[in-house]
């Protein structure tokens, strides 16, 4: 269903009419909302991420997609290997459907999931859970003894997060271990108890991967002094911790971040997912600017007055700070925005604009999530478009009855 292979047109920045019209054509018969999925686009994004990477595998972020099928298919491509999850039930699942190399991205107080994992020899050569803390290896013996359970494989997760000269604290609070010794402690900790198997280490560095940079030279400026900054303390934190456990990877980045995670000679694996559904997020990273693979359509159902025509729905919100670049970008037809007084609402968006006077009731917009896994969860399946054509539908995670988080 989802041929990859690199494209050799760009429509989508050519002849934007075309491909917002061809996608409309092709999708007419399905109700709304719908959400589509170009195959050549997802395709050109998929290769454009594999060629900023130079050669460093891509372990896909899940959380970035939620569709098993995509996951899939961009797999079975040269050049990516593994699922970064984000949910240890989420890793199961993945794993139990063949997935054979599955890291948690974040630790895990499920203690059902955690029965499941140690009580299972193929789940646990499987999936790899993710630690910062003794306390987290206490809940997981406190659900199966050691002796009495199967071996947990174990990522170690380092703090990326930067302490700029004057602003301070910039990235995500993520994991309390910050330098090579404190790595190197809990590595110590980790390797002396019974039971666990020290694999991998992580360190996201979100103040650069996910911190939009088009037209901001501050912003370009503490994100180069960041790059450097991360690559001699991780650089140090691997190799010390690499003197007393043999890691099979240490993974780092993400999609804003390819270019520089890779030149890092610490990192053996990029961890990356949004580039491939290229949300309107990634519009303002001035190093790569993703096709608009994944979209989803509201329909007009009323026109208060006639210079307004409103959507039903629309209200799909990114995470994050509340401020205007979470909500759905408009993005055809062209000519469209929506009231300030009311945005992407749950129930209705009104627009405005020269496109909205014209709109009749039946009328379609599509719209592109800020974030790229998130539009899954409102959506039981995406229809996959190709060559101006339905050919086929891949259910999203909601759509077979998955709701991990």
């Amino acid at each position: 269903m989802l041929d990859l292979t690199r494209p050799a047109s760009a429509p989508w920045r050519d002849d934007p009419a075309g491909y917002w019209g061809a996608l409309s054509a092709a999708t007419a018969g399905l109700d709304t909302p719908l959400g589509a999925i170009d195959a050549s686009a997802l395709a050109a994004n998929a290769h454009s991420m594999l060629d900023r990477a130079q050669g460093t595998p891509i372990r896909v972020a899940s959380k970035s997609v939620r569709v098993r099928g995509v996951l899939d298919a961009v797999l079975a491509l040269p050049g990516y290997r593994g699922i970064l999850a984000y949910t240890l039930p989420e890793a199961l699942w993945l794993a139990a459907h063949g997935h054979p190399d599955v890291v948690v991205g974040y630790p895990s107080t499920d203690r059902s999931a955690i029965a499941r994992l140690a009580a299972d020899e193929q789940l646990a050569s499987r999936v790899t859970v993710m630690i910062d803390d003794v306390a987290q290896l206490d809940l997981i013996d406190s659900v199966g003894a050691p002796g009495a359970r199967a071996s947990i494989r174990v990522c170690l997760e380092l703090d990326a997060s930067f302490d700029a000269p004057v602003l301070g604290h910039l990235g995500v609070r993520r994991s309390p271990v910050h330098t090579p010794a404190q790595a190197r402690a809990l590595a110590e900790q980790i390797v002396a108890r019974p039971g666990f198997s020290l694999v991998g280490m992580m360190a996201y560095e979100a103040q650069i991967a996910g911190v939009t940079n088009r037209g901001k030279p501050i912003v370009r400026a503490m994100q180069r002094a960041s790059t450097r900054e991360l690559a001699e303390r991780r650089g140090a934190a691997v190799a010390s911790v690499r003197e007393i456990a043999e890691l099979e990877f240490v993974n780092g980045g993400g999609t804003g971040s390819l270019e520089s995670t890779h030149a890092d000679p610490s990192v053996t694996e990029i961890a990356a997912g949004s580039g491939l559904f290229g949300p309107h997020l990634f519009d303002g990273y001035w190093q790569f600017t993703p096709a608009p693979a994944a979209a989803f359509a509201l329909s007009v159902v009323r026109r208060p007055t006639p210079e307004i025509a409103t959507l039903l729905g629309g209200g799909w919100v990114a995470s994050g700070p509340s401020q205007p670049d979470r909500l759905p970008q408009l993005a055809w037809p062209p000519g469209l925005k929506t009231l300030a007084r009311e945005g992407a609402g749950e129930v209705q968006t009104p627009v405005t604009g020269a496109a909205a006077r014209t709109m009749r009731v039946g009328d379609r917009v599509w719209l592109r999530h800020t974030k790229a896994g998130e539009a899954s969860e409102h959506l039981n399946a995406f229809a996959v478009v190709a060559d101006g054509a339905i050919v086929g539908e891949l259910p999203t995670y909601r759509g077979e009855g998955q709701a991990f988080l």
